[in-house]
């Protein structure tokens, strides 16, 4: 896990502080939902960069992933000019896909703004269909999972979605 800098908050991987930017506001004065995808998706490619999954991974071995899955959890507004971070957990995987959980956090108050739960597919680019992680890919990823998976599972994993009633 040295590649990643650590959330001194949970021991997490995270990434650098990033700024919401202008075209991310919505006519309600805060982040629009699609940039909170955008933002998970920045600090997922920041963070895959380092083991290697990277565009040049693409161009070099053919080889991609894609998401299957996504649930996310809108807990509290961000706005324009705050600084964001993303610490990421995987909490499992396979030969050929990879389950983690996502928060982004506010990089000064250090509060939780939202999580997203999301399972990928790595891809051969020839066949579009799944294939099995390389293994100089594969042993990074089973040491993140490893390491934070002591962490133990966090809250809201594996919610469904509904109203929720009362009585």
């Amino acid at each position: 896990m040295s590649a990643f800098d650590l959330c001194p908050d949970t021991g997490l991987p995270i990434t650098p502080p990033m700024a919401v930017r202008p075209e991310m506001i919505d006519y309600n004065g805060h982040v629009n939902v699609a940039f909170y995808v955008k933002l998970f998706d920045e600090g997922l490619d920041t963070l895959f960069e380092r083991i290697g999954l990277s565009g040049h991974y693409v161009k070099t071995r053919n080889m991609s992933f894609f998401a299957l899955e996504a649930h996310i959890r809108y807990l509290r507004e961000v706005h324009l000019g705050d600084p964001v971070q993303v610490r990421i957990q995987v909490l499992d995987l396979d030969e050929k896909r990879i389950h983690y959980w996502m928060e982004l956090i506010h990089a000064e108050g250090r509060w939780l703004s939202a999580t997203m739960e999301s399972i990928s597919l790595h891809i051969d680019m020839g066949t579009r269909r799944g294939a099995p992680f390389p293994p100089d890919i594969m042993a990074p990823l089973r040491e993140w999972h490893v390491t934070t998976a002591r962490r133990g599972r966090p809250e809201g994993v594996g919610q469904t979605i509904g109203i929720r009633r009362k009585g």
